[in-house]
C-alpha cells in the first residue's frame, strides 16, 4: 500500500503565504511524478503544479509567479510554496503521486486526503 499525507493548510490573509507538504510512504518502488491539485466549492478539480522525477515542472497559469513546487526525492516529499495568496486560491488542495508500488508492474495515481486552504481577511 502507498499513502500520501498532506500538511500545511490553514487560514491566511490575502497577500500572505503558506507552505504545503506531502509525504509518500509505504511499499514504493518508484515515484514518477508528484503534484498538487485543488478543488473549490462548485468547481472541478484542477492541476495547480506538477513535478516529474527528472525535475520537469509545470504550473497552472493562475499561479505562475506566485507558487513554487519542489521535491525532496530522498524523503519522497513534495512541497508547494504559495505566496501572494488571493481569495480565489481558496480550495481543498490534494496531493497526487504517479507511483509504482512494490510488486506492481505499472504505476497508478495515488491521492492524499486533501487539506483546506482559506484565503480571507
Amino acid at each position: 500500500q502507498v499513502q500520501l499525507v498532506e500538511s500545511g493548510g490553514g487560514l491566511v490573509q490575502p497577500g500572505g503565504s503558506l507552505r504545503l507538504s506531502c509525504a509518500a510512504s509505504g511499499s514504493i518502488f518508484s515515484i514518477y511524478a508528484m503534484g498538487w491539485y485543488r478543488q473549490a466549492p462548485g468547481k472541478q478539480r484542477e492541476l495547480v503544479a506538477g513535478i516529474t522525477r527528472d525535475g520537469s515542472i509545470n504550473y497552472a497559469d493562475s499561479v505562475k509567479g506566485r507558487f513554487t513546487i519542489s521535491r525532496d526525492n530522498a524523503k519522497n516529499t513534495v512541497y508547494l510554496q504559495m505566496n501572494s495568496l488571493k481569495s480565489e486560491d481558496t480550495a481543498v488542495y490534494y496531493c497526487n503521486g504517479v507511483i509504482r508500488a512494490t510488486g506492481w508492474g505499472a504505476s497508478k495515481d495515488y491521492w492524499g486526503q486533501g487539506t483546506q486552504v482559506t484565503v480571507s481577511s
